[in-house]
């Protein structure tokens, strides 16, 4: 898609597999097992959908999903079918020298794992060398001081290198990261969450991460169990979809395997969402 100076791709790192009880939250299963299917351990195939903004000065990647690192007792509770990102760039022409801005939503591993390989000697290395990672520092505090309730999520070799390689910078609140590129702290899912909105006037396009998982949690009382702040991930739902609605934001979910994008549509009172290829 082009925005202005913008190109913006959407390249998937793979699937994987999220027990679709804590996927729903408080949603009964009588009403979401109408809208999706289960495997035989009652886990859900989500994607991992990651956003690629390029300009002329620069090429910013949102998200890389959850890379190779994984041992094979995750692989298997996860259902893992990953790694995949690099061939998406290498796909659009780019390696990994050519990223100069990874910006993540949050620290949770399905969202960060790409951020680190393993060279030739088994040592974690930065994914992308001349790149800033750049997080909201309410997240940084949080994975790296975790509680027994969300410990599972962080895997620390897929963040710490980040820090030791001096290519870490923490944001405060909202920032405009380049021109017409914009983080979002939205709270909710962790304490530090963030989307990504990029474009200028109206035409706007937003990476939602966690905040609005996949069309299936389009509704405002369709929210993950695992949700820290689940009442703040209801506001900032609320207040995020009429903002769209009303400007025709693109709206990209970062976990959907299917319909990746689409704008929101009013119709006979009723909101409904309209495919979209980015």
């Amino acid at each position: 898609m082009r925005l202005g100076n913008l190109t913006l791709n959407v390249i998937s790192d793979g699937t994987f597999k999220m027990d679709a009880g804590a996927l729903f939250g408080v949603v009964p299963k009588t009403m979401w097992e109408r809208k999706v299917k289960t495997d035989r351990r009652n886990r859900v195939q989500m994607g991992l959908n990651c956003l690629l903004i390029r300009s002329n000065n620069y090429n910013i990647l949102v998200d890389t999903g959850v890379g190779k690192k994984e041992p094979d007792k995750i692989k298997d509770i996860y259902g893992l079918s990953t790694g995949k990102l690099l061939r998406g760039l290498k796909d659009l022409g780019l390696g990994p020298r050519d990223i100069n801005i990874v910006l993540l939503s949050h620290l949770h591993f399905d969202h960060v794992g790409g951020c680190t390989r393993f060279n030739g000697k088994g040592h974690v290395v930065c994914t992308f060398p001349k790149a800033k990672y750049m997080v909201q520092r309410a997240d940084w505090e949080e994975a790296t001081n975790p509680n027994e309730r969300n410990t599972a999520a962080y895997h620390r070799d897929d963040f710490e290198p980040l820090l030791n390689s001096k290519q870490l910078e923490l944001l405060d609140g909202d920032t405009e990261v380049e021109r017409g590129v914009k983080a979002i702290l939205t709270g909710g899912h962790s304490a530090g969450h963030q989307i990504v909105v990029t474009g200028t006037g109206r035409r706007k396009v937003a990476i939602l991460g966690d905040l609005i998982a996949t069309t299936h949690h389009l509704p405002l009382p369709y929210i993950p169990a695992f949700d820290l702040f689940p009442m703040d991930t209801l506001e900032k739902k609320r207040q995020l979809l009429k903002q769209a609605e009303e400007e025709g934001w693109l709206l990209i979910f970062s976990h959907d395997p299917q319909k990746v994008a689409g704008y929101l549509e009013r119709r006979n009172g009723r909101v409904y969402l309209k495919d979209a290829r980015v």
